[in-house]
């Protein structure tokens, strides 16, 4: 019987030390990591495959406040799912390249996730985790215009927000059947998109999960172990 495993690409899986992080190394990187996932294929594994998205997060919220002027900024959960999209797309094709130079056939699908939290978890009521790059002062009372907290460290000041504990993952049992049917799975991107549940009706809230609780959550939905890597 085959087992099912979690591999979770830390932050420097995609982006090396000392790279600029521009999508070519994201892709090289990642060609690497699909070699090395594909030989655990071939070792008669079923993969889910979750990922950290810190640099491209950080990114992502840099244009926001770039374009603020001539854009809406988005909030953080649209940010996440951004990142989780554009870096499934990156190990999905990677993926599916790899398995056909290894004469493999199998799907490969990249899964948008949502993860139900608490809506009353003390992290909302003192967000400290932070997030995305350094900005200035005058960055930093503008993002606080756009509802954002901030916090000052040593050489500028940083976005925080809260981190609640993950509960369970919406998709788990959607992702569960497809992993039974062979199927890779790119899912719990970046934590995933924390939900609460208001009413029997999920709402985003302006936070982010712990990339490795949520693949802890994700491996018990399914069944699987669970497996790190930082480097890929």
């Amino acid at each position: 019987m085959k087992k099912k495993v979690i591999i979770a690409l830390g932050g420097n899986a995609l982006i090396k030390k000392n790279q600029k992080g521009n999508i070519y190394e994201q892709f090289a990187n990642t060609r690497t990591i699909s070699e090395s996932i594909v030989k655990m294929i071939k070792e008669n594994y079923k993969v889910v495959i979750t990922h950290g998205n810190g640099p491209q997060v950080g990114s992502i919220l840099l244009q926001n406040n770039a374009a603020r002027d001539e854009l809406p900024p988005m909030p953080l959960g649209i940010c996440v799912a951004e990142s989780e999209g554009l870096i499934g797309y990156m190990i999905q094709q990677c993926m599916y390249n790899e398995l056909m130079k290894s004469k493999i056939e199998k799907d490969v699908v990249t899964l948008i996730t949502q993860v139900l939290v608490d809506k009353n978890d003390s992290s909302f009521s003192n967000p400290i985790k932070p997030i995305g790059p350094l900005f200035n002062k005058f960055e930093a009372k503008e993002l606080i215009e756009d509802g954002y907290k901030v916090k000052k460290i040593t050489n500028g000041w940083r976005i925080v927000v809260p981190s609640p504990d993950p509960i369970k993952i919406i998709e788990g049992e959607i992702i569960k059947k497809l992993v039974d049917e062979d199927i890779i799975i790119i899912a719990a991107g970046g934590g995933g998109m924390p939900v609460v549940n208001n009413n029997s009706k999920l709402d985003g809230v302006e936070a982010v999960v712990d990339k490795d609780l949520a693949s802890e959550c994700l491996a018990e939905s399914i069944g699987a172990i669970k497996t790190t890597t930082e480097d890929g």
